[in-house]
């Protein structure tokens, strides 16, 4: 996961297109992103997708419809959003958001080859979830 970072370009326009279901972000370096939804939560970086290191990432499945029903400020570094599909635990700061729009190609690309090797495809129900050992009750 991509951390706090002092030189990460700070956001100075943040909208949420619910039609398109994308986050549009503007930055103050010049850089403009259009972050799909699905995307967002697929690499949300919650333990709960992410895990608690390597190798312990969930792979998220049927995320294609997804829509953002809330979007809070965390500090000044972050926002968390909150998905229609229940999940809101992902706090994503500027430079992880900066980070999925600068290479949404290749996050895409990681995406699918991920998808193909587990036998699924983007729209496949999600499987139940494993007992959690993060004590979350995710």
């Amino acid at each position: 996961m991509t951390g706090l970072n002092s030189k990460t370009p700070l956001p100075t326009a943040i909208t949420v297109h619910q039609a398109s279901r994308v986050l549009e972000i503007a930055f103050d370096d010049g850089a403009h992103f259009r972050i799909p939804f699905e995307l967002m939560r697929v690499y949300s970086p919650s333990a709960e997708v992410q895990g608690h290191g390597p190798g312990q990432e969930t792979l998220q499945t049927g995320k294609r419809e997804v829509s953002i029903t809330g979007l809070e400020a965390v500090g000044h570094y972050a926002v968390q959003p909150h998905f229609s599909d229940g999940h809101e635990s992902g706090i994503f700061t500027w430079d992880y958001l900066y980070h999925l729009g600068a290479d949404e190609a290749e996050l895409w690309q990681r995406y699918e080859a991920r998808l193909a090797a587990a036998g699924v495809g983007r729209d496949s129900a999600m499987a139940a979830p494993a007992a959690s050992s993060c004590g979350h009750g995710h």
